[in-house]
């Protein structure tokens, strides 16, 4: 048997094991960082002069200082020291600063980025894959301009938008 969970690597406590509630206390903050996880920033590659005490900071790249060698791990400042967990596949947390979220994927955190089959309102399917491209309005024995344009200018905003192909 492990000594520890198996995703959020949380220990577990031994039945001969001494001052458990050190072992206790460690597992509960690790789950005041791991659970509905809100980081300060995923900017910074130093840890910041005055961290506030429980604050969890997304380590960027070419980490510096206490932070060196923990590029893209959360850092905790927690009983006055910095505490480091590793993130694992499907990872979201929430970036106070940008307002977005972060969704750690194949080792890397996509940070803003939403995926989905399709987005419903109401039971309603608002958004779906990209359809097929279509061409713009050309030709046709009565022209209309105005009508052509707009058309076109309609399509063009659903390719920007990624609802048809371009």
């Amino acid at each position: 048997m492990s000594n520890e969970t198996p995703r959020l690597k949380t220990p577990y406590i031994i039945s001969t094991q001494s001052q458990k509630e050190v072992t206790h206390n460690m597992a509960l903050n690790m789950f005041d960082a791991l659970v509905q996880t809100a980081v300060e920033t995923a900017t910074l590659s130093t840890p910041p002069l005055s961290p506030i005490e429980g604050g969890l900071w997304l380590v960027s790249a070419s980490a510096t200082g206490d932070w060196t060698g923990h590029d893209d791990e959360l850092a905790q400042f927690i009983g006055g020291i910095w505490q480091f967990y590793l993130a694992f596949e499907g990872m979201t947390v929430w970036l106070k600063d940008d307002n977005v979220t972060a969704q750690f994927r194949s080792g890397l955190w996509q940070k803003g980025i939403v995926k989905a089959q399709k987005v419903e309102i109401s039971g309603q399917q608002i958004i779906g894959p990209q359809q097929a491209a279509i061409s713009d309005a050309i030709g046709g024995s009565t022209i209309d301009a105005e009508a052509r344009i707009a058309l076109n200018n309609l399509l063009a905003a659903c390719r920007i938008h990624g609802l048809i192909a371009p």
